[in-house]
């Protein structure tokens, strides 16, 4: 038999998606395995005895500079774990640019990124990205932008789920509410100590100055404890207790002011009227409910209106539509135990060419081309109505 070289194994080891810590007696077996097949697995051993933070440490401070990349309409969820990405770079002397393809559209999104005095960069194409060390957060297959899929990621930090991992890091975990909880982790079991720093815009943004290299400062703190309280709805919705956990740890170095307005922004007009439109339009099928708020010129007010919808008395699961440029928008929301919205939504979208759709149990979307929909290429077409019987149906559990 062929020995495996200790680099071989670390690389292998490297593949190994980040939830060692949800099945630590699997991958205990799988260790010790490959220490007796290998017969020198040392190297291997003193590998995957080092924590996630402790390699993904080793691992930023190897390049010079890298590229943190969000999905491409980065919520603070996302924001806030590049965040946690660049501070952990910048203890090894790593220069850390921050990107995103998409927009940053909704209110309280944009409150985030204009509170923080957030410096993100757009791109639109792969030659865009001038590192060749590039980590995901908050997602774990790059899209969104020309040639994503020439992008091999150095590392992937993230808790959807998907079949995505970095050639030389990995840390998927989906059973944590948000990707800013396995960064509070990270942080936690560095033991930093947090540390406040003034966020004032007309000051030129973030003083960081006097902020040790180990250390948490207050907006970042800021940053991730709003990533865990947008992504499970204040700790109400599709959280674990190392959400509770990681929200408790980071209380001690948040900024109140900060976070109370980036939690309460003003909100658009059209979002009111396109929430108005969704409950107005409403079809109800208790539990279920759906509606089609048209033409929009934001599409973030959609998945808004799934969830000022999925609030009404007798509604568990809904599902609202719009359409903007020719593109037909998905929200689901579910807090119906037998509803898993996003596996619903993606059934629903999986034979229509080009479309797009998923998520997690309790929050969904999707995307449909309106010329595929109609008919263009190997497609019969999908009419809006046969479109909402079928998510209907999807959300009965007949699809």
């Amino acid at each position: 038999m062929n020995m495996l070289a200790q680099g071989d194994l670390v690389s292998l080891a490297e593949r190994i998606p980040g939830y060692a810590s949800e099945n630590p007696a699997v991958v205990a077996g799988v260790v010790v395995g490959l220490v007796v097949l290998a017969g020198g697995g040392t190297a291997l051993y003193r590998y995957l005895a080092r924590s996630p933070v402790s390699r993904l440490q080793s691992l930023l401070s190897g390049y010079d500079a890298v590229t943190v990349l969000m999905h491409p309409n980065p919520d603070p969820d996302a924001m806030s774990s590049a965040l946690a990405v660049d501070q952990l770079a910048a203890a090894g002397g790593t220069d850390a640019t921050l990107c995103y393809s998409g927009e940053i559209r909704r209110p309280e999104n944009r409150a985030f990124e204009t509170v923080l005095d957030l410096d993100f960069d757009r791109v639109e194409s792969v030659d865009e990205i001038e590192t060749d060390a590039v980590v995901l957060v908050d997602h774990n297959e790059p899209r969104g932008f020309a040639g994503a899929e020439k992008v091999e990621p150095v590392a992937v930090i993230d808790h959807h789920p998907g079949g995505g991992t970095g050639t030389e890091f990995t840390d998927v975990r989906t059973d944590m509410g948000a990707c800013a909880t396995i960064f509070a982790g990270y942080f936690e079991e560095l033991d930093w100590e947090f540390v406040e720093v003034d966020v004032a815009l007309t000051d030129g943004g973030v003083d960081t100055d006097n902020v040790p290299d180990n250390a948490v400062p207050s907006h970042v703190a800021t940053g991730l404890i709003y990533g865990i309280q947008s992504d499970t709805r204040s700790l109400t919705n599709g959280c674990s207790a190392a959400d509770f956990a990681a929200a408790g740890y980071l209380y001690q170095g948040v900024d109140n002011d900060l976070l109370n307005r980036i939690a309460n922004p003003q909100v658009d007009a059209e979002v009111l009227d396109v929430k108005s439109r969704a409950i107005s339009e409403r079809e109800v099928r208790a539990p279920y409910g759906f509606s089609d708020v048209g033409e929009v010129s934001n599409t973030d007010a959609i998945p808004q209106a799934a969830d000022e919808l999925e609030t009404l008395e007798g509604v568990s699961a809904v599902v609202v539509i719009g359409e903007k440029s020719g593109t037909i928008r998905i929200a689901g929301r579910s807090r119906d135990d037998r509803v898993h919205i996003g596996r619903a939504i993606e059934a629903v979208v999986e034979d229509i060419p080009m479309a797009e759709g998923g998520g997690h149990a309790r929050m969904g979307g999707g995307k449909i081309s309106v010329d595929y929909m109609d008919g263009l290429g190997p497609s019969d077409g999908v009419s809006k109505a046969d479109l909402q019987e079928r998510l209907f149906d999807a959300m009965g559990g007949e699809l």
